[in-house]
């Protein structure tokens, strides 16, 4: 059950060290009938019952959690360099860390995207060709909107998926005006590749939020994706006022999650790396601030 992915940085693949492994393996792995019987009981109560989400978060604010910061960091080889504080009050209090801005430079060329957020990318420049071991995307049930689904069927989708040790702050790809954000309420099943191996429908069960993006080359959606032990999502920005690339958007508090940016057809071209390493079914370690597209009008 390891995950590898391609390092932008270093162009080389690297096993991925999973938090909570163990508990991934049991819950989505192939099991015997018993375990897989277990399995779907528990699957059913930590994710379609919020309540076990708000505890687990709920624990994490504690200033007992404090403690877990300092092992996490060294086993998981974190740049404390890059905080903008050492000192946190709880373990939630250090996921949902800044950093400082020197450390994530942000693409300056008008024309081109920077990532959102610290993460593992997958690029679809057709929305339509997102399928995983023969599941396709349904582009309708994530939306729950027809026009918005007319609007970007044939368009292009990259996905990103923040681990629980990355940095969980989301920013704006582009200079832009947003909408209010729209709540599309669900389960919060975990968005590892091995929980989406087994079933691709749950990026469109769970909890997400839509907020469309007014811009010059056109609109685009940004999608943030809830999932187990998330404790929840949090918007920063203010609706309706212009916004400049790299802006903070929001943050999500502990858990592992997902943002998903829709495009309309013709309107983006990912980059070649990104594209490739996405054909070959790997995702790609990348950092906020990076440029990953270029828009056209």
């Amino acid at each position: 059950m390891e995950i590898t992915y391609i390092d932008r940085k270093t162009g080389l693949k690297a096993a991925e060290k999973v938090y909570g492994h163990r508990s991934l393996a049991f819950l989505y792995g192939d099991g015997n009938p018993l375990q897989r019987g277990l399995a779907t009981i528990l699957l059913t109560l930590f994710s379609c019952f919020p309540l076990f989400s708000r505890l687990y978060g709920f624990f994490q604010k504690l200033p007992y959690s404090r403690h877990k910061v300092k092992p996490f960091i060294n086993y998981y080889g974190i740049d404390e360099g890059e905080f903008q504080t050492r000192h946190f009050a709880s373990f939630n209090d250090f996921f949902t860390r800044k950093l400082r801005k020197e450390c994530r430079p942000i693409e300056t060329a008008p024309h081109r995207l920077a990532m959102p957020a610290d993460g593992r990318y997958l690029v679809y420049p057709q929305i339509g060709s997102f399928s995983i071991k023969g599941q396709q995307f349904d582009l309708a049930a994530f939306l729950q909107n027809p026009t918005l689904t007319r609007r970007f069927q044939n368009g292009s989708m990259a996905i990103v998926r923040l681990c629980p040790i990355d940095y969980h702050r989301f920013h704006f790809p582009c200079d832009a005006v947003p909408g209010a954000p729209h709540l599309i309420n669900g389960f919060l099943y975990s968005v590892n590749p091995i929980a989406l191996k087994k079933r691709l429908a749950i990026l469109s069960e769970n909890k997400r939020v839509v907020t469309e993006l007014k811009t010059d080359f056109g609109k685009i959606l940004y999608v943030e994706i809830g999932a187990t032990a998330v404790g929840s999502i949090h918007q920063t920005f203010i609706p309706h006022q212009p916004i400049r690339k790299g802006d903070e958007k929001g943050y999500f508090e502990f858990g592992g999650s997902c943002l998903v940016l829709l495009f309309e057809k013709g309107h983006v071209q990912f980059d070649q790396d990104l594209i490739a390493n996405s054909q070959l079914g790997l995702e790609t370690l990348g950092r906020f601030g990076q440029g990953f597209a270029t828009l056209s009008s």
